[in-house]
This record gives C-alpha cells, structure tokens and sequence, in this order.
C-alpha cells in the first residue's frame, strides 16, 4: 500500500499454511493499494486462486496485479486478455515439461506495456540495439523486456515441448489433471488416511490445480524413502507436505495406482524409520 512510505501487507491462510484466507485478502485491498502480486496456484496445497475475480476488485480500487505462473502454466488453461491480467511471470520447467535451465516468461498487457519499464536494462531491449549508444533506450512494447541474448538450445527444447502440449490441447490437459488428482484423493483417503495421511489440497476440483498435497508428521522421512528405496520422486514442503506432481500429458492412472501403494508401503513396513529427521539442503 501507499502512503507517505511504501507498505508491504502479506496475506494470512485460514488454516495456518496451505488455504489462503479469501477474505482477508480482499479486505486488505483499498485505495491505498497500488500492487498485488500473488502465486496464481499456491506451491504447497495447489489452491487455484479465481484470477478474473481478484483481478477485477484490484482494478476497481486502482491497484495493479502480479501473477506467478509458475504452478499453472500447461496444467490450467487461461485467458489472460480477457481476464484483464496486468502482469504474469512464471517457469517453464514445471508443467511446460522442459526441465531445469529452461527460460522463464514474462507477459505484460498490451496496454500497460509503454508505461512500464523493466528495471533490468539489457541489450536486447534496447530501442536501437545495435548502435550500441551510451544512454538506454527502452524498445517500444514487450520487447523493452528482453535482457541479453537468449539460451537458444533451451528455446528449442521448449518449443518442441510445446507442440505436443498445443496438439493435446488445453481443455483435454485439464479434464485429465483433474480426474487423476480426483483419483489419488480417492484413493489416498481410502488406503493412506488410516495410516495417519491427511490432505492439504482442496476437495473442490474448481480450486484445484494439478498437484496433490499429502500430510503426514512423518512426512520428511516418508519422502527420503519414496526417493532413495521407492524409485518415486516426490516433493517434501515444510512442515510436513508430500507433494505430489500429476503432469497429465504422460502421467497414467495406473502409476498413480502404484504411487500410493509405494507410500502405502513405506509406512506400513516403516521403512521411513532408518532416515533421519535432519533436512538435507534440496527436499
């Protein structure tokens, strides 16, 4: 918010970690407020924040929105122009399949993109780049932008990554996210439950992105388990998330199936038991 300084207000969860607290955030966003940036789908639960709705209460208090794609690019289909989104940044090596030092993204709306300057001046969002002047010129529109020189190799990578997301279409990736997080809830709620399993990702399909959060107080040593015994790569968050990542453009029912046995598995024959409780650096 703004006033005679700049405020930086960060918004509560209703339970403490994974459900962001709705109300508290809209109750937060006034006239004073001049930026909102938000993980369109928080990284732990997969809570998948309604964009068009947020975007139009900051719109109407004259505030400005950043989304983090990170979480929903190539697992959620989205209409930027139409839900007004100002800003968007977000990776590639998640749900775009394309793996780590793959390029990131930006996109900036049409309209805000002569009023905004990127605060990284690189060559190739010079104005006239290869006069190679002393003073920095912004290009005209999203090109101002661009840094230095692209990772070629990886741009080509991520282009044949998308044309097989492209050929699947958007609609059909979603349909399918969601009937395999909609499978392992059933399941997990049948065969991990009892094992002291609870779930951090919403019930609801419509708030519901594509990964599913497990709990478990055990849940760091259940997922050193899953890696070094299980061949099954989960991710651990703090304080006990097992998150499970369901990419639906190869990820079949019957892994998911396996998956949850695997960590069924695990806690029944205590396998966990011979891992210690000490973090290592990556989880």
């Amino acid at each position: 918010m703004l006033g005679d300084q700049h405020t930086v207000v960060r918004i509560g969860s209703n339970d403490g970690d994974s459900t962001p607290n709705l109300d508290a955030l809209g109750a937060a966003i006034d006239k004073g407020t001049a930026f909102i940036t938000l993980s369109h789908v928080t990284f732990k639960s997969g809570f998948l924040y309604d964009m068009a709705t947020i975007t139009k209460l900051a719109h109407s208090k004259g505030a400005w929105v950043l989304l983090d794609f990170s979480h929903s690019a190539g697992a959620v289909p989205v209409a930027l122009d139409a839900g007004k989104v100002d800003f968007v940044i977000g990776c590639t090596y998640k749900y775009l399949i394309w793996g780590p030092g793959s390029p990131a993204f930006l996109y900036v709306s049409k309209n805000l993109q002569e009023q905004a300057v990127s605060p990284i001046w690189g060559w190739w969002g010079q104005k006239e780049p290869f006069v190679f002047g002393l003073d920095y010129m912004p290009a005209q529109g999203i090109t101002r932008f661009l840094t230095g020189s692209q990772p070629i190799a990886s741009l080509l990578a991520m282009e044949a990554a998308l044309d097989r997301l492209l050929e699947a279409g958007m609609e059909a990736l979603r349909s399918k996210s969601l009937g395999l997080s909609k499978y392992i809830i059933h399941i997990a709620g049948e065969f991990l439950a009892p094992l002291g399993f609870s779930f951090g990702s919403p019930r609801k399909s419509g708030q519901r992105r594509s990964h599913v959060s497990l709990r478990h107080p055990e849940g760091y040593r259940i997922n050193r388990t899953l890696i070094e015994e299980m061949n099954m790569i989960p991710h651990f968050r703090e304080p006990d998330d097992l998150r499970l990542g369901l990419t639906p453009l190869y990820r079949t029912f019957r892994e998911i199936w396996e998956g949850i046995d695997r960590i069924r598995r695990t806690v029944i024959e205590k396998c966990y038991m011979k891992y210690p409780t000490r973090r290592l650096t990556v989880t």
